[in-house]
């Protein structure tokens, strides 16, 4: 491993992606709210997504007809923000604007078939295709080396993750209840630890690389590996094979959990919670709550239950482990490998900011939230004002998977060698066999109880 480089000290406010991601993050999250409370539908209409759950052609056409003037208008507004600030950051914008423009039709096309029923129903949502698309095109038809430009894999998950911070206001997290937030924390610490000493203790895993494979099971998945591959300074190479190991697991448990519990003949709130204990990413999750809901008459349940454990408990956990572990690797693993104290400003420094605009976008949200009842949160503020900042939020991750596809060789991640797909297997039994005893055999009667409130 290279030394450690010298931190850019304040320059980093204009010279770093995280500041970037956050004042574009929490500037979208300003203008929402202004727009909200002058009753302003203009950021509802500029957030358009392809329609979900759609099934015919004509209605789809129809869409596009009607909203072509709010893509155009949208598409400007996310190649400003994003050429305006990598120009500042030294990318050629020669390169740089056409890769978007390639970037942002094939989001629109991901959009187009990860919403198209048949395909959503099975788990097959944007994210995911995003990134088998992405993946389809970087190994068989291959982008020239120079659209790498508008690929910012980690720019734009960072400017998603601080949209996410403001769908999720601590409101929802009290609302969840003590007994949600106790099993989400058990799940979180013991699946990253069980990977993270299964990796570093019994393969022998770079221990940068065991805690981006650890995080990356417990949290939610492609966020967090970034997150914390950041913060520990991991390989490039480290995050690639994270986020392929999520995707698979992901699938896996997209089946195995509904028909599971079909077999046991579960309730479908208990399954909800176990899905989100044991799922890996939230669309996938999503996914696998949506089905075992259809097959037993109660999807709302299902959904209901799986929103509380993973979306609110567990993806909570994105700052915590991202302070952690930058704290670890800085005060521990490079005071062993260089031999020297680091100062406390070098904790400061090597902290992922991008996190600290998730709070604050949380913490925003979770003020205005605080005067209105949950029924009034979902009636009210969930349309009004959480819905186009989820829409946008959903365009920057789908960004992100289609540039980890398209910067992903599947050649390069089979040099990892098996180690870290047993490593992460293991956390993975572990993880399941936990959630399935949290979910039904010791807080079945809290979820069945919480989610029929």
């Amino acid at each position: 491993m290279e030394e450690v480089k010298k931190p850019m000290g304040w320059k980093e406010l204009y010279l770093k992606e995280d500041w970037w991601a956050i004042y574009f993050g929490l500037g979208i999250v300003v203008t929402a709210i202004v727009f909200f409370y002058t009753g302003n539908p203009f950021l509802k209409l500029l957030s358009v997504v392809p329609p979900a759950k759609w099934t015919d052609f004509g209605n789809l056409t129809e869409h596009f007809a009607t909203n072509i003037n709010w893509y155009i208008l949208q598409f400007i507004l996310w190649l400003f923000i994003f050429s305006f600030s990598t120009k500042i950051l030294g990318f050629k914008q020669s390169e740089y604007i056409p890769s978007f423009i390639f970037l942002y039709v094939l989001a629109i096309v991901t959009f187009i078939i990860g919403e198209y029923k048949p395909l959503s129903d099975n788990g097959f949502e944007p994210p995911l295709v995003a990134l088998i698309l992405g993946l389809f095109i970087s190994n068989t038809l291959r982008t020239p080396k120079w659209m790498d430009s508008g690929f910012r894999v980690e720019y734009y998950i960072k400017t998603g993750i601080v949209l996410l911070g403001a769908t999720l206001p601590f409101t929802l997290i009290l609302w969840a209840g003590h007994v949600a937030l106790f099993q989400a924390t058990l799940i979180s610490v013991v699946t990253c630890l069980t990977i993270y000493f299964v990796g570093t203790k019994l393969f022998g895993l770079d221990k940068r690389f065991s805690s981006v494979l650890g995080v990356g099971a417990a949290i939610c998945g492609v966020s967090a590996a970034i997150a914390v591959g950041g913060a520990v300074k991991a390989k490039k190479e480290d995050i690639s094979i994270t986020i392929t190991l999520v995707t698979i697991w992901a699938i896996v448990m997209i089946f195995f959990i509904p028909y599971t519990s079909k077999f046991l003949g579960l309730h479908p709130a208990t399954v909800g919670a176990w899905v989100g204990s044991s799922e890996f990413a939230d669309a996938a999750g999503f996914a696998a709550a949506v089905a075992y809901g259809k097959m037993v008459g109660n999807e709302d349940a299902a959904v209901r239950a799986f929103t509380l454990m993973k979306v609110i408990g567990r993806d909570i956990w994105l700052g915590i482990w991202s302070f952690i572990f930058a704290l670890i690797a800085c005060l521990k693993w490079e005071k062993e490998e260089y031999g020297t104290k680091p100062s406390a400003s070098e904790i400061w420094w090597r902290f992922p900011k991008f996190v600290l605009g998730f709070f604050v976008a949380s913490v925003v949200i979770t003020v205005i939230a605080s005067g209105y009842s949950q029924a009034d949160y979902k009636n009210i503020l969930t349309p009004d004002l959480i819905k186009p900042i989820k829409s946008l939020r959903s365009w920057a991750f789908i960004f992100c998977f289609l540039s980890i596809g398209l910067t992903t060789r599947f050649r390069e991640l089979a040099a990892a060698g098996k180690k870290p797909f047993w490593a992460f297997t293991i956390g993975v039994i572990v993880n399941a066999t936990l959630g399935f005893i949290l979910s039904v055999l010791v807080f079945g009667e809290f979820w069945i109880t919480k989610t029929s409130q």
